[in-house]
């Protein structure tokens, strides 16, 4: 008979929570008691344990038990999640559209250059969009991406839709997270001119360095988002 591993423990802990027969605030039987009821090592009965804990699932005070946690609810729209442009508008119910204002091979530049880790006038793919939400523009995006790792693959390929999805089938490039700052820009720029089309229209500036498995950075990104229709959230916890 095959081995029981952390993971499968840590599954049937998890549906044992979703059917109800383990409650937030229960406190489970001592280790070796729920190593013996799961017929596994208590090394490996305490590996599940330990990534529940991680997952906030499970709370493990030293001295007096290991406890159910009470789940928190979802966060819309988390800063804590990688969502592309186009999933926050379909979560926001909206139907989906782009209009492509250019793709152009440039000279990298400077504010474009240190997020990259790349030299100033290393040739970049520059990539200029408007997505639209029920026909109407709200948000703009420029992408910025190194020429050497995608090569002529825009050239080759039509381009529409998810850009993760794009770089990870046609050049094989998996993005897997980024850093991101949130900041307001300027009404004089010349990008966020393009959203303010209504007088209640507001505009967020996100910029982001995207990241692929290497840790490699991959993208540069300044996305415009209308704040009328996107809102960002996130969770803030004590150490």
């Amino acid at each position: 008979m095959m081995k029981k591993t952390y993971l499968a423990i840590k599954e049937e802990m998890e549906e044992k929570i979703r059917s109800g027969e383990y409650k937030p605030g229960d406190r489970l039987k001592s280790e070796m008691e729920m190593a013996k009821m799961f017929g596994v090592s208590r090394e490996t009965f305490r590996s599940a344990v330990k990534l529940m804990e991680q997952e906030n699932k499970l709370l493990v005070k030293h001295g007096v038990g290991t406890f159910i946690v009470n789940p928190l609810p979802e966060i819309p729209s988390s800063l804590e999640k990688l969502y592309s442009i186009g999933a926050l508008i379909q979560t926001a119910g909206l139907v989906e559209g782009e209009r492509q204002e250019s793709i152009s091979v440039m000279p990298c530049r400077e504010e474009w250059a240190k997020p990259l880790g790349l030299e100033p006038g290393t040739p970049v793919v520059a990539l200029e969009r408007i997505r639209t939400a029920n026909e109407e523009a709200v948000s703009f995006s420029l992408n910025i991406i190194p020429l050497q790792i995608v090569g002529d693959a825009f050239e080759k390929h039509e381009f529409s839709g998810s850009l993760f999805s794009f770089l990870e089938q046609t050049c094989g490039i998996r993005i897997i997270g980024a850093d991101s700052e949130l900041v307001v820009p300027l009404h004089t720029d010349r990008y966020c001119q393009k959203l303010l089309i209504k007088p209640e229209s507001t505009v967020l500036l996100m910029k982001q360095t995207h990241y692929d498995e290497l840790n490699r950075p991959v993208l540069y990104s300044l996305d415009y988002l209308r704040n009328d229709i996107f809102r960002f959230w996130v969770r803030r916890m004590r150490d």
